[in-house]
């Protein structure tokens, strides 16, 4: 066997349909689009979600909830992936990226109080727990809030 001799499997290509070229074809006239109604339009296609004039789906189901258009999302470390970092080094967004700690889009990332820092750190971060300030602080680190 060989690759010349390789052949699609019984059935699997069929043919392209070639629409609106006469009666003896099967697909004449109307080109099997059956006669009026949107469908049978050129140019008449359903939005999504439409059901024919029937109350859609989205409508008939129950408004739930809010959705903070202003909401601020946060990428999460946690303090006992800090432990990698050298003693005294300074620990930026940039820093915890190419760590792989948080992601290089520049998200906004929060120190969260998991875990223990085994030595001093300076960490810049959009936001801080209590507890994990506390920690930090406690091992004679410093924390500064970004903007």
């Amino acid at each position: 066997m060989d690759l010349s001799s390789l052949r699609p499997a019984p059935g699997a290509r069929q043919p392209r349909k070639r629409v609106g070229r006469g009666p003896g074809s099967g697909l004449g006239k109307t080109a099997g689009r059956g006669h009026k109604g949107r469908k049978s339009r050129s140019g008449g296609n359903s939005p999504p979600g439409y059901e024919g004039g029937q109350m859609p789906l989205q409508r008939r189901l129950p408004k739930r909830g809010f959705r903070n258009p202003f909401r601020k999302e946060f990428e999460v470390v946690n303090l006992q992936s800090l432990g990698r970092f050298a003693a005294g080094s300074v620990v930026d967004p940039a820093a915890l990226a190419q760590a792989g700690l948080a992601g290089k889009h520049g998200g906004r990332i929060k120190i969260l109080g998991k875990g223990t820092v085994e030595h001093a750190l300076t960490v810049k971060a959009h936001g801080f727990s209590e507890a994990a300030k506390a920690a930090i602080e406690a091992k004679g680190g410093s924390v500064e809030v970004l903007a």
